[in-house]
């Protein structure tokens, strides 16, 4: 369960990342570059942020 809402949180962010950049910034590219940089550290540490939140809140894995 936890993955399914890591992915769909992940995801949305990107997307509304990627339609700020488009009609309101450019700016907002660095959220995707920042999610991007994330998603490889953790790929590399076993550590993220966003699933340790997940599980305070109490979603199972």
């Amino acid at each position: 369960m936890l993955n399914t809402y890591f992915r769909v949180i992940v995801g949305t962010m990107v997307l509304l990342s990627v339609v700020l950049t488009a009609y309101v910034n450019l700016n907002w590219l660095w959220l995707t570059v920042f999610i991007g940089v994330n998603l490889i550290q953790s790929a590399f540490t076993k550590w993220c942020l966003l699933e340790t939140i997940l599980q305070k809140l109490g979603v199972k894995k």
